[in-house]
C-alpha cells in the first residue's frame, strides 16, 4: 500500500511538472536565503572577532586613575600610579592567576640607516606575546631570561618593519631607539588594529631594559592572564590594589580595569542577536514559499477530489490520504531545498568575501565577511526546511484525508 501511495504521489509530480518545479523553486529560493542569511551573519561575527583576537579571553588590563572617593585618610582625587611592586602583590593576594606582565610604556624615536619614525615602545615580560596571543611571522619572542638580564633585543610590529626595512630582513639586524642599538629578534604578523594600542606600530623590549629610555617605576599598565570566574578576579584585583594604594576598592575610577571577557561577552550577545534577527529575516522569506507549497497543495487536493473518494471506497484509510499528500509536499521540500542550498553554495563562492575592516585598513582582509556555509548552519536551515514543509503539507494533507468518500465521488 505505502509503495503505491508513493507511486501514485511521483505521478502527480509528474503529471503537474511545470506547477512542481515552479513551486521547488519557491522553496529553493527560500532555502538559499536562509543559508546566506546565517553565512553572512557568522562571517560577520568571524569579522568583528578577528579585531578582538589580540586581547585574548581571559585577559585583564590594569591602569592607573584618580580616586573619585575618600577613602582612610586619602582625600578623593589623589592619583594613584602602578608599580612593579604591586605585581608581587597581585600574585600574592589574587587567585586564578596565571601569567602577569607590567607594561612600562615610551613614545620613543626609533630609527634603522637612515629610516626614522615615532613609535610606542614597551617594556614587557617575555610572557606578554603569548597573553596578548601574538603572532609572529618571523622570529620570536625574547626569553623569560631576558626579563631580568638587560638584554637589549626588541619584537617589532608589521608597520615597523615595513616603514624602517622595508623588503629587508629585519631578524639579526639592530636598531636605535632613542639613539640605543637593541637587536630585532622577532617580528609580528599584521593584525587588525581595533583600538590605540596599535600592535603593528609597536616595539615590545624586556622590562629590565626599558630602564635606559625612562624610569621604570611607574607603569602605564597592568596585564594578567587568568583562568575561573572573571568576576572573583576582578574583585579580589581590586581588594588587593585598594588596600595597597589607600583607596575604596569600589572606586572605580582609582584604577581602569578593562575586562575583556565582559566586554567579549557583551559583543557576542549583540552577535548572536544579530545571527537570530536575519534568520528570522530568512524564515520569514522562506515562509512565503511554504504558502506557496501550501495553497498548490489545496489545489491538487481540489482537483483530485474524485481520487480521494476512489481511494477511499477501494479501501484506503485517511492516514493512507494524509501521507500521500505529505509525501508530495516534502518530496517537493526536498528537492528545493537540495538545490536552494546548491545555489547557496554558488552565490558563497562567487561572491567570496564582502568588505568590513578593509574598508578602515590595509590588509585587514582578515576581518572581512567571508560567507563560508558552516556545518551548523546546513543543519538550522534543515530545520527550518523540514518545519516549513511539514507545517505547508499537513493542512492540505488533512484536508484531503478528511474528505468524506461518498461526496468525494459525487464531486464534480
Amino acid at each position: 500500500m505505502l509503495k503505491n501511495l508513493l507511486t501514485q504521489a511521483y505521478g502527480a509530480l509528474r503529471y503537474n511538472r511545470r506547477r512542481s518545479f515552479l513551486t521547488m523553486l519557491g522553496m529553493a529560493w527560500g532555502i538559499a536565503t536562509v543559508v546566506l542569511l546565517l553565512a553572512y551573519g557568522s562571517g560577520f561575527e568571524n569579522g568583528l572577532w578577528a579585531a578582538f583576537r589580540t586581547f585574548g579571553t581571559n585577559l585583564i588590563f590594569v591602569f592607573p586613575g584618580r580616586t573619585s572617593m575618600q577613602a582612610g585618610g586619602t582625600k578623593a582625587g589623589s592619583e594613584v600610579r602602578l608599580t612593579i611592586d604591586d605585581l608581587d602583590h597581585i600574585r600574592a593576594e589574587v587567585p586564578l592567576l596565571k601569567r602577569i606582565s607590567p607594561d612600562c610604556f615610551k613614545q620613543s624615536t626609533v630609527a634603522y640607516g637612515t629610516r626614522s619614525a615615532s613609535y610606542g615602545v614597551s617594556g614587557v615580560y617575555s610572557v606578554y606575546p603569548r597573553m596578548r596571543k601574538m603572532i609572529f611571522s618571523d622570529g620570536g619572542s625574547f626569553s623569560e631570561a631576558d626579563d631580568f638580564t638587560h638584554n637589549r633585543v626588541a619584537v617589532i610590529g608589521a608597520d615597523v618593519k615595513k616603514k624602517l626595512f622595508s623588503g629587508q630582513e629585519a631578524i639579526g639586524q639592530s636598531i636605535r631607539v632613542d639613539g640605543i642599538s637593541f637587536q630585532v629578534v622577532g617580528v609580528l604578523k599584521h593584525v587588525i588594529n581595533n583600538s590605540d594600542d596599535n600592535l603593528n606600530e609597536h616595539v615590545y623590549i624586556p622590562y629590565s631594559a626599558i630602564s635606559d629610555l625612562k624610569d621604570p617605576r611607574y607603569l602605564q599598565a597592568i596585564v594578567m592572564e587568568y583562568e575561573g570566574d572573571h568576576a572573583k578576579v576582578v574583585k579580589a584585583l581590586r581588594t588587593s590594589l585598594g588596600f595597597h594604594h589607600n583607596f575604596d576598592p569600589k572606586d572605580e575610577r582609582a584604577v581602569f580595569v578593562f575586562d575583556v571577557f565582559a566586554d567579549l561577552l557583551d559583543l557576542q550577545i549583540i552577535t548572536t542577536g544579530i545571527k537570530i534577527l536575519l534568520g528570522f529575516i530568512g524564515l520569514l522569506t522562506l515562509g512565503i514559499g511554504g504558502i506557496g507549497l501550501m495553497n498548490i497543495m489545496l489545489v491538487s487536493v481540489t482537483q483530485r477530489t474524485r481520487e480521494i473518494g476512489v481511494e477511499k471506497a477501494l479501501g484506503a484509510r485517511k492516514w493512507h490520504i494524509l501521507f500521500q499528500f505529505l509525501a508530495e509536499a516534502l518530496v517537493i521540500t526536498f528537492i528545493g531545498g537540495l538545490a536552494g542550498v546548491a545555489l547557496a553554495y554558488l552565490v558563497s563562492w562567487s561572491v567570496g568575501s564582502l568588505t568590513l575592516w578593509s574598508a578602515f585598513e590595509e590588509n585587514a582582509s582578515e576581518g572581512d565577511i567571508h560567507l563560508a556555509i558552516q556545518s551548523s548552519t546546513l543543519i538550522a536551515s534543515t530545520l527550518i526546511l523540514s518545519l516549513v514543509g511539514i507545517v505547508s503539507g499537513m493542512l492540505p494533507a488533512i484536508k484531503a484525508a478528511r474528505l468524506d468518500p461518498i461526496e468525494a465521488l459525487r464531486y464534480e
